[in-house]
């Protein structure tokens, strides 16, 4: 369902952004089957918010209820959560890490940043690395980056033959499969800008002491391969959106509504499982005081004997 508004004075397409999933007009989950087309989603979109304050406002509001519904999550242990963040350079996943994780735990979230593969890696399959990575049952994961790379910068660089990256799509898709029959939430975010927006964010860097560490003549060079990186997200997008694994597109170009948009979604997301996860622990804790109970009663009983 697209989401985003990309004419302004389309009523047509106004009206099926507006459609939405449950109110949630934030992204554009990818419906299963669909086929993704980059240009009809806005990577400015800010849905109704007209200002960063309002954002930022709501945000914490969402990072105070992500901290409530981690620590239920990290207590009843029926789920693991894996969030994905996938986008071209300067979409801003550290960012988005920083922002709308930074009222978590530590001790119950990871972030794991996919490199390009060791020869190790490289003697197996290309999913031998990722799935040792994965959430065990209680935990929050974060991939910056991920196995997408390997249908993405793999299929770009022409790193493999055709063959063998067409062939990932469903191998990616089993793979999520089996990951969500073992009771691990996915989450996957693919953070959109434009292509001007990057040219801006890369010359700013150049102007910027601070930040120049992050100056890599390289993103310059990956900048070349624009439209092929599109066409390679299009297909991953319409490809491996499931409904247990499902895809959500991000306007990226203002990283205020960025980083509200994805928390929002986890959010929303994590709601669904409240109920479940606080009845089992409020059983859990029923059993303890009446355990307490017996303890107490049979220590009273054998001090009066």
């Amino acid at each position: 369902m697209l989401l985003c508004i990309v004419l302004e004075h389309s009523n047509q397409r106004e009206q099926k952004q507006a459609k939405g999933e449950t109110g949630m007009n934030y992204v554009g989950k990818v419906d299963p089957g669909s086929k993704v087309r980059l240009k009809d989603y806005d990577p400015g979109y800010t849905a109704n918010h007209n200002n960063r304050a309002s954002a930022d406002k709501e945000l914490q509001e969402l990072s105070d209820e992500l901290t409530e519904l981690q620590e239920l999550l990290a207590a009843a242990q029926h789920h693991g959560l894996l969030i994905v963040l996938q986008g071209m350079d300067t979409s801003g996943k550290d960012g988005t890490i920083r922002h709308v994780l930074s009222h978590v735990n530590p001790q119950g979230c990871y972030v794991v940043s996919f490199k390009a593969p060791t020869p190790e890696e490289l003697a197996h399959d290309f999913l031998w690395r990722v799935h040792k990575a994965t959430p065990a049952k209680g935990v929050m994961g974060v991939f910056n980056r991920s196995h997408y790379e390997d249908v993405l910068v793999a299929r770009v660089h022409n790193l493999v033959p055709e063959k063998v990256w067409s062939d990932r799509y469903a191998e990616i898709n089993h793979f999520e499969h089996l990951l969500a029959s073992g009771s691990v939430i996915i989450l996957k975010f693919f953070l959109y800008i434009s292509k001007d927006e990057q040219e801006r964010r890369l010359l700013a860097r150049e102007q910027d002491i601070d930040k120049a560490w992050k100056i890599s003549a390289a993103d310059w060079v990956e900048r070349k391969y624009w439209d092929d990186y599109q066409q390679a997200y299009e297909d991953a997008l319409s490809k491996c959106s499931t409904d247990e694994a499902p895809w959500y597109i991000v306007p990226a170009n203002r990283k205020w509504y960025r980083n509200l948009a994805v928390a929002h979604t986890i959010v929303h997301t994590m709601r669904t499982y409240r109920d479940e996860w606080k009845a089992d622990l409020e059983e859990r804790g029923q059993k303890q005081l009446e355990l307490l109970k017996k303890l107490r009663s049979s220590h009273g009983s054998m001090n009066q004997d």
